[in-house]
């Protein structure tokens, strides 16, 4: 990657503001649990709204996003689209329940409603996916650094981590949602200036309409897809529309309805109306933003119709491969692509030619061209990881993460680069604080102050919390190192995990909310029978990952149901008192 000077003092100049901007922010919260982990409940909606989407937006979405496109084109919107209804559901159903019991973390109105062993198991499961995940989202800038600079990634991992725990330590919710809402307004500044450029540096007659028809041929503006195939709906597909509109409303519904990092965001709120108002917003603004930014790949992609894209994205890798005993074989492989790379050039410049005639009988004949030069280009990189993988044993030899940082590397002037790859660390440090921030409120709320027989003064309780911030930190960089060689996109892999416990999760408190019939123990077993049976449901790929989200839910209400007519009344009331 060609880094400049210029570069390095934008990134770390934009870096340098932030953290300060953070901690000027953090200092007024008040040293106790209220101001560390809520902000002492006197954020604006507006905070809170840019707070909600800082926190979802992580690195990953605008490392991964634009990648996943290029690869698989836009369909992954189609993933959003139940969110605008779960948006609604939650100001209305959730937000007055926890604004009215005045809570830290969601898990505490799970004892009020069913017992401490629920109230532990839910924090649990919520700790362990929004763990697993943050590990993900400290990659996600590990790779920046890792692909500029060519440093070890569990170097990398340090690095990132270790700056991460410092920032969140430090300031508090308050330093979060702040820091967020500037460092929203940057990201999406230097995104729309990226999506600018790669329209610019198209050939001269080429713009952004042709830019468009030509992603669209290849079959890349795929919004919306049904699923269904010539053997009937194709429950294994990831992203259609009905995959998005159910299994996206139920995946919404636990991340933003009972994951304690969104959660813990919209308590901040100075009034229930505000935290609706900041959870409604979000509601209208994330499809059209996801969309936007899974468009930069697409232009990212037609840009490259008319210039040479690498064979192989990740740089650093390919240096290795390239000094094995396989460069031979990776060469070749190359030349061949290299080789259907300027077949579609001069296909992509006679579609423009075409578009600008209103030639259709040509643009008909060059649509079947380019997909079948598309999926020529396609099947000439998988030999090519093949290849990847032989002379690296080990490495991740997907390389969709690698797409858009390899394109700002490689194109974009100087000083620009820089501030491309500040806003992929201001998301990440946006929605890694939020994330261990919720952590260390959960372990501290739901666990240590709950199951400690010791008194904590205020000052010992804020000590503690920024103990357990440290902790979750030193965890979630284990993580991030073990999930580099996860093979999926980063995106896919964060969303993939949640979905192994959000499901379950969502399905306790909609108990909780509905069925108050059903009582602690019932629930408790269901939970954990219906974790077990999701693992074991992915493991068999019966299923698109979306869908269990819902399948999590339904089965945790309809268990409890059942579980609650089998256990015995009395007993069941008595162990549940004696474990209470």
């Amino acid at each position: 990657m060609n880094f400049s000077g210029l570069d390095w003092m934008v990134l770390v100049t934009t870096l340098v503001c932030i953290i300060l901007y953070g901690i000027y922010k953090g200092r007024s919260s008040k040293k106790n649990l209220e101001g560390y982990f809520l902000s002492d409940r006197q954020m604006p909606w507006w905070v809170v709204l840019l707070s909600i989407m800082g926190t979802q937006a992580s690195a990953v979405t605008f490392l991964s996003a634009p990648g996943q496109a290029f690869t698989d084109g836009m369909r992954f919107v189609q993933y959003y689209f139940g969110l605008p209804i779960a948006m609604v559901i939650i100001a209305f159903a959730f937000v007055p329940v926890f604004r009215r019991m005045k809570i830290f973390t969601a898990y505490e109105y799970l004892e009020q409603r069913f017992d401490i062993k629920t109230r532990l198991l839910t924090s649990f499961l919520f700790m362990l996916s929004r763990g697993l995940s943050t590990g993900i989202s400290i990659l996600a800038p590990s790779l920046v650094l890792h692909s500029m600079m060519g440093w070890d990634i569990t170097i990398t991992n340090l690095v990132m981590g270790g700056v991460l725990m410092i920032y969140t330590a430090t300031g508090g919710a308050k330093a979060v949602g702040y820091t967020q809402q500037l460092q929203f307004v940057i990201i999406y500044i230097a995104m729309f200036v990226a999506a600018w450029w790669a329209v610019k540096s198209l050939p001269e007659g080429v713009g952004f309409t042709d830019a468009l028809h030509i992603g669209g041929k290849a079959g890349k503006l795929n919004v919306f897809t049904t699923g269904v195939t010539e053997n009937g709906f194709d429950w294994k597909d990831r992203f259609n529309i009905w995959s998005g509109i159910f299994g996206g409303l139920f995946l919404a519904l636990s991340y933003f309805g009972t994951d304690q990092s969104q959660v813990g965001r919209y308590l901040t709120a100075r009034t229930e109306g505000e935290s609706k108002l900041g959870l409604l917003m979000n509601g209208l603004a994330k499809v059209p933003l996801q969309f936007f930014i899974l468009l930069i790949g697409v232009l990212v992609f037609s840009f490259y119709q008319f210039y040479k894209a690498p064979a192989f994205f990740n740089l650093a890798l390919e240096e290795k491969v390239k000094s094995s005993e396989h460069s031979p074989a990776y060469t070749e492989a190359v030349a061949k692509y290299d080789v259907i790379q300027e077949e579609k050039r001069q296909t992509a410049i006679s579609l423009a030619q075409a578009l600008h005639n209103d030639d259709e009988a040509t643009i008909d004949k060059l649509r079947t061209t380019i997909k079948e030069q598309e999926t020529a280009s396609n099947q000439s990189r998988e030999a090519i990881k093949e290849i990847v993988k032989k002379a690296v044993p080990g490495a991740d030899s997907n390389d969709t993460n690698y797409v858009f940082l390899r394109f700002v590397g490689d194109f974009f002037p100087k000083g620009l680069v820089g501030l491309i790859i500040a806003i992929i660390f201001l998301a990440a440090w946006g929605s890694v604080a939020a994330a261990l921030n919720s952590l260390a409120s959960c372990t501290m709320v739901d666990f240590h102050k709950r199951l400690s027989k010791k008194e904590l003064s205020a000052e010992k309780e804020y000590k503690w919390s920024r103990y357990y911030t440290l902790l979750w930190g030193v965890f979630c960089i284990i993580v991030a190192q073990f999930a580099y060689s996860l093979g999926n996109s980063l995106i896919e892999a964060v969303n993939i995990i949640g979905s192994w416990f959000y499901g379950a999760i969502l399905g306790i408190f909609l108990v909780a909310f509905y069925l108050k019939k059903v009582k602690g123990s019932a629930v408790f077993y269901a939970a954990l029978l219906t974790e077990l049976i999701v693992i074991i449901i992915y493991k068999l790929d019966m299923f698109s990952w979306l869908w269990l989200n819902v399948i999590g839910a339904v089965l945790v209400v309809v268990l409890s149901l059942v579980i609650q007519m089998i256990l015995p009344r009395k007993n069941g009331e008595q162990k549940e008192k004696a474990l209470s």
